[in-house]
């Protein structure tokens, strides 16, 4: 019997065990404006451990033997695997060894913890799952437990494919093409195979990172193999070798492999929530993302995405909605040179920026005759490009620096010997258009010098810059101090930063 052929026997006996483990997940049509097709999302997320995996690990490990079940078993994971193995161990009463990355999220290492109790152990091996694979093998061989793979077996890609008979008898097919996200293959394997046997027409399309595209490799090369180096910001599909058995099934049903990147499951993710209310992990949003990529080419097709986890460390999100676009436009920063005198700042946000919504803004002073104040701006390219020519028009020099790791990591250089009576103030200003400039404007405007500004866009109502100004004596100096409100036009509160955080800085 051909292994195709054996996967779809196996989803079949897999639909009989794993609703021990669990309950079918809900589909669910996502609304994106301005598309003529659709898109369906299977919600993998409201799931008993927040992701797919339940169902292959506890497939996997409902079929073992008294013997193997007595020895205890043995799994690396990233994440989600791991906590089907703990489930799974819960349920049916077995010993678990479990090795993950020392780079686990926190939030997927406690649910281990929390869904397998005193059955499970967790071991922190390496900083990539391969290492923690290698590990969990040699544990195998020195103790004798069964290794349950977290994608490279036949029933955990069966127990997988039970995702897509749920998605078969919800009546809401048939669908056109299906989305599947790839780390080792299990669940686009298992999905694939299930689809394809009940919608023989449908386009199966293969999703992923742009940076750990391993079965890509393996379609180009005709066999798994190994990649030297691999993005971990979808740490949950982070696979440097797709499985052996995955690669057979894909290789034979995938229409295509696509590849996504950072930004785009990022832009993914945020029109989840906008769509759904639902934050999947990266990982979790790659299939809605390759369907994104290619919308262009979806109107009038029915699609079909899997949410397949969203074990998302909280810290993560900033990183998330900093990467994502905002709708169409994208993050721009753009650094432009104007004279070091009092006035040119803000003559510049009058003459060319006066209309443009500014969401970053870094400056310090390293030149008595010239400043190059950066600023960070949503477009769309449409639009910067109308900027840029208005700069061009206008005289000034500048440059396009999005992705130069100054930016990335807000370096921002303040030369203190060029200062004279600095003044560095924290501000608090309403979030509204004009807000800024209007306290600028009305405050600063004729009676100081910008030497230092920094200020990123939160989300929050209330925006939060940390600015510099300088002054020609002292007597101007402590004047403006003496005069200046501690709330006004457009601003809710300001005041001087201590004298020993300035010394800090400068």
């Amino acid at each position: 019997m051909s292994l195709l052929r054996r996967l779809r026997q196996e989803v079949l006996f897999a639909r009989q065990r794993i609703y021990r483990a669990g309950s079918p997940t809900p589909l669910e049509k996502l609304e994106l404006p301005d598309f003529t097709g659709e898109i369906w999302v299977k919600r993998e997320d409201v799931s008993p451990i927040k992701a797919y995996k339940w169902r292959g690990a506890f497939n996997r490990m409902a079929v073992m033997t008294a013997e193997e079940a007595a020895a205890g078993v043995v799994t690396a994971s990233a994440g989600n695997h791991a906590q089907g193995v703990a489930l799974a161990a819960g349920l049916l009463g077995v010993d678990a060894d479990i090795f993950m990355p020392s780079t686990t999220p926190a939030v997927k290492q406690n649910a281990v913890r929390r869904l397998g109790g005193d059955r499970v152990q967790i071991h922190l091996s390496g900083d990539a799952y391969d290492d923690s694979v290698h590990a969990a093998n040699h544990f195998a061989s020195q103790s004798g437990a069964t290794i349950v793979h977290a994608y490279d077996d036949l029933h955990v890609m069966a127990g997988q494919g039970t995702l897509a008979d749920e998605v078969v008898m919800s009546g809401q097919g048939p669908f056109d093409v299906a989305f599947l996200q790839i780390g080792g293959g299990g669940m686009a394997a298992g999905v694939a195979c299930w689809l394809r046997t009940f919608w023989p027409n449908i386009k199966l399309i293969g999703v992923e990172g742009v940076d750990q595209a391993s079965m890509k490799a393996a379609f180009a090369a005709g066999s798994p193999v190994r990649l030297d180096n691999i993005d971990i910001f979808c740490d949950g599909s982070a696979v440097r070798q797709a499985g052996a058995l995955p690669f057979e099934i894909c290789h034979e049903l995938l229409d295509d492999i696509i590849t996504v990147t950072n930004k785009e499951v990022s832009e993914a993710i945020r029109v989840m929530w906008e769509g759904l209310r639902a934050i999947p992990e990266p990982a979790g949003a790659m299939g809605l993302a390759g369907a994104l990529q290619c919308k262009a080419s979806l109107a009038g097709k029915r699609c079909l995405t899997v949410l397949c986890g969203a074990n998302l460390d909280f810290s993560k999100l900033a990183l998330i909605a900093e990467t994502a676009s905002s709708g169409l436009q994208s993050r721009y920063f753009l650094r432009i040179n104007i004279p070091e005198i009092p006035g040119s700042m803000l003559h510049l946000l009058d003459d060319v920026l006066a209309d443009v919504s500014i969401n970053d803004f870094l400056y310090g002073k390293t030149d008595p005759q010239e400043a190059w104040p950066i600023f960070g701006i949503d477009s769309t390219p449409e639009r910067f490009a109308e900027i840029t020519e208005k700069l061009n028009t206008s005289g000034y020099r500048w440059g396009n620096v999005t992705g130069s790791e100054d930016i990335e990591f807000r370096a921002i250089p303040c030369h203190a010997e060029l200062l004279s009576h600095p003044l560095f103030l924290k501000l608090e200003f309403y979030e509204r258009p004009g807000a800024l400039h209007d306290f600028l404007s009305e405050t600063i405007r004729g009676r100081a010098n910008f030497c230092y500004f920094n200020y990123r866009y939160t989300g929050e109502r209330i925006g939060r810059a940390l600015i510099g100004l300088e002054f020609s004596d002292r007597t101007q100096h402590e004047e403006f101090l003496a005069w200046l409100p501690p709330s006004g036009k457009g601003y809710r509160h300001c005041r001087p930063v201590p004298a020993s955080v300035v010394e800090r800085m400068i």
